[in-house]
């Protein structure tokens, strides 16, 4: 029995000190805060769809070749709807950007790096990563 893969593109979207989060409109996790990303489309790379999702989601645009990736996540069990594998990258934006809710996100907020806990799916793990890895000042 063969089990499709999925794959999917995660952003951590970084303001000063804050990371960019949505509330999650549709299941699973509706309304828990989760990192903005989605499906990988055919013929498109997972930096394309990482900084596509980042503007459907939240309207901030960004250059794919902006995006850091961070490493991908790809454990069993880390998504209830199947096996689900993501690239998640990194990016950071200028400290007056604004974003506002789109596509399935039901809502958008800015949350201090330390308080980005509880997350959707294994996104604090990811939030973490990003934290630890970038050199410097966000």
């Amino acid at each position: 029995m063969t089990k499709t893969i999925r794959y999917t593109a995660d952003v951590v979207c970084i303001r000063g000190g804050d990371v960019l989060l949505i509330e999650r409109g549709w299941p699973p996790h509706k309304g828990q805060l989760a990192l903005p990303g989605g499906h990988v489309d055919p013929g498109e790379t997972s930096r394309a769809a990482a900084a596509r999702e980042l503007l459907e989601e939240t309207g901030i645009g960004v250059d794919p070749w902006d995006l850091e990736l961070i490493g991908v996540y790809d454990a069993p069990g880390r998504d209830p709807r199947g096996r689900y594998v993501t690239a998640a990258y990194m990016v950071a934006v200028p400290d007056g950007i604004t974003a506002q809710a789109g596509d399935d996100a039901a809502a958008v907020r800015w949350v201090p790096l330390d308080n980005a806990r509880g997350l959707a799916f294994d996104h604090t793990d990811i939030v973490t990563t990003a934290r630890h890895r970038h050199h410097g000042p966000f």
